[in-house]
């Protein structure tokens, strides 16, 4: 049985596909990093080492942006494009987890 098929990326400039990217590997990195979800230091201390080079990167992307004259986030368009690539779950790792006995802090 195949797995079900994922709905098409939203059309995207190559400048937003860089940026959506680019986000979500500092979000993968920030989940890695939560101290309320990590499991070793180690783990923890080399993503943090990856953050400012991929922030950097993001950076650039948006710079690129800019300079095309692309003045504008189109805000709809990137969400869908976020959802397609797993952003809820992936988003929802730089949170903190629920209490085990549901009670808030």
């Amino acid at each position: 049985m195949l797995p079900p098929e994922l709905p098409p990326l939203p059309a995207l400039t190559r400048a937003e596909g860089e940026v959506i990217d680019r986000y979500l590997e500092i979000v993968d990195l920030l989940g890695r990093i939560n101290p309320a979800r990590g499991r070793d230091t180690y783990g923890a201390l080399r993503a943090a080492q990856a953050l400012a080079g991929r922030a950097a990167a993001l950076r650039d992307a948006l710079a690129v942006m800019h300079g095309r004259g692309e003045s504008e986030l189109h805000a709809a368009t990137l969400a869908r494009a976020l959802r397609v690539l797993d952003g809820p779950r992936r988003t929802s790792l730089v949170a903190l987890p629920p209490e085990p006995d549901g009670r808030p802090d």
